[in-house]
């Protein structure tokens, strides 16, 4: 039922239906349950080349055709997804993946720093800061969307057991990379949020609505912890390949 309301963006129906439903096109395809859907630029058809996954089908956007491809990892079938930027079009496709049978899935991509964080340092977000537009039409207004436990447990085993560092972290997601003003930023870090992305809240609550597992790796990439001198280091770079291999090694433990 929709609940009605003078903002536009408040206004949430808890119906699961759609008039378009992400399976609208009736595709022959069976997906795996499990899914690595990452924000790693060419890294993941770069991988998919190499290991030999196959390319299954194909979501196509107004934009961009993304390729989406299986391949097997400790004698399980996995999904792999080049996720795009942006909480739009990265609910849009996570939806059709869901809707063609994915059930677990482990994003990763780079996030800005709020706080004094080196340049690809791993990080677990726990919660986010809705300040984007897609989780609004999945669940319904709150300030926050909370991580998934069975995720987080999954995400933070792997990395003890391999030993390496990381951090839980609040997260503020945004649509507005342009609008990122120092008084925002200032406001953020005193709620507690440490770093920067555009798209967790809103995968998050595609999860929560569909009622699959989704969590997210993050790794960190731009400084915005000095507000008079923004550096946008070297964007994460040199985590792109440990972080997919995470994933993979994650995603396994699901």
């Amino acid at each position: 039922m929709i609940q009605k309301h003078a903002i536009p963006i408040l206004e949430f129906d808890d119906n699961p239906q759609a008039v378009i439903m992400p399976n609208h096109e009736g595709l022959d395809l069976q997906l795996p349950k499990k899914c690595i859907y990452a924000f790693l630029e060419e890294e993941i058809d770069r991988y998919a080349q190499e290991v030999g996954a196959e390319c299954v089908g194909e979501f196509v956007s107004a934009t961009k055709t993304y390729p989406v491809y299986v391949m097997d990892y400790k004698r399980e079938k996995v999904c792999l997804a080049q996720a795009p930027v942006g909480s739009a079009p990265a609910a849009q496709f996570m939806d059709w993946l869901i809707g063609y049978g994915v059930e677990k899935i482990i994003s990763t991509g780079t996030c800005g720093v709020l706080a004094n964080i080196e340049e690809n340092a791993f990080l677990v977000p726990v919660r986010a800061l809705r300040d984007e537009g897609a989780s609004y039409h999945y669940v319904a207004p709150s300030r926050y969307m909370e991580m998934q436990i069975e995720a987080i447990s999954a995400i933070e085993q792997v990395l003890e057991q391999l030993g390496i560092p990381y951090e839980e972290v609040m997260t503020w997601s945004t649509d507005g990379f342009y609008r990122e003003t120092a008084e925002k930023v200032a406001y953020r870090k005193e709620e507690g949020c440490a770093v920067v992305e555009m798209e967790c809240a809103a995968l998050a609550a595609v999860a929560q609505l569909r009622g699959v597992v989704w969590g997210q790796l993050l790794f960190t990439a731009d400084s915005l912890a000095d507000l008079e001198n923004y550096d946008s280091r070297d964007w994460g770079s040199e985590a792109f390949d440990k972080a997919l291999e995470l994933c993979l090694e994650i995603v396994s433990h699901m």
